[in-house]
């Protein structure tokens, strides 16, 4: 239980479902962990799980100063980060004919504008060596039907992982991937859709995945500590699929 030990982390996104128990994990390999969140109610749940010593930060993942503001705050509480998940993020699904430029602006703003200029801010801070995992999803390389602004994001978040691994890998920058299936976190009461909606939703989905089950937060944080860890030292560019078969079976 000491793959992390030493180490600084920042988790985005972690207050909640698989950014809170990658935050949780990581303290539990020996590492101090910074997570941010925009919610106070979810921030202060959060502070109960880690404890005193986390550092917690309120911060809007798709505002650019906001990401500025992310790499100062670490920066001073830890000196340096050796470790970064970026997993700040939103799923909203609609039928194509439903989209306008606000809600596409949003997902894209959160999803994929916010990563890029986090890893700029934090250029500065980040040691040498250091790992990077970005949370993407299976929906990169499926074609579910409502999913299209949210798989675009997820797609051109996991080519990022892949053209920063190559520009960052001399810095002694890892950059890897993570995309999750089906897991039941609270993102999915964040979509806007009744009881009965939900229901069908994952009913639906749940037919896909031949494990016969969603994921949870435990298992894709695991695989996230992995990619962090010195034990995935030669993995560089890679992606780390978890989703119980669903687009290889």
């Amino acid at each position: 239980m000491n793959r992390l030990n030493g180490k600084r982390a920042l988790v985005t996104g972690g207050t909640s479902g698989i950014g809170l128990e990658t935050a949780r994990q990581f303290q539990a390999e020996g590492a101090r962990v910074a997570v941010t969140g925009t919610n106070p109610d979810t921030l202060a749940a959060a502070r109960d799980v880690l404890g005193p010593d986390a550092v917690l930060i309120r911060a809007d993942a798709a505002d650019i100063a906001a990401q500025r503001t992310v790499a100062r705050t670490v920066a001073d509480a830890f000196g340096g980060l050796d470790v970064v998940f970026v997993n700040a993020g939103i799923a909203e699904f609609r039928p194509v004919d439903q989209w306008d430029e606000q809600g596409w602006d949003r997902s894209f703003g959160i999803n994929l504008k916010g990563p890029f200029f986090l890893m700029q801010a934090l250029l500065p801070v980040l040691a040498n060596p250091a790992s990077v995992v970005f949370n993407t999803s299976v929906n990169a390389h499926i074609g579910m039907p409502n999913s299209s602004i949210y798989a675009a994001t997820k797609a051109g978040l996991l080519s990022l992982a892949r053209t920063l691994s190559g520009e960052l890998v001399g810095r002694g920058i890892r950059v890897n991937a993570v995309s999750p299936g089906p897991v039941a976190t609270p993102l999915y009461d964040k979509f806007g859709l009744g009881a009965a909606e939900k229901q069908a939703m994952a009913a639906s989905i749940l037919t896909q995945v031949p494990a016969g089950r969603f994921g949870n937060p435990a298992e894709i944080a695991k695989a996230v500590v992995f990619l962090a860890s010195d034990e995935a030292a030669f993995t560089v560019g890679a992606e780390l699929i978890v989703d119980g078969g669903m687009t290889t079976l």
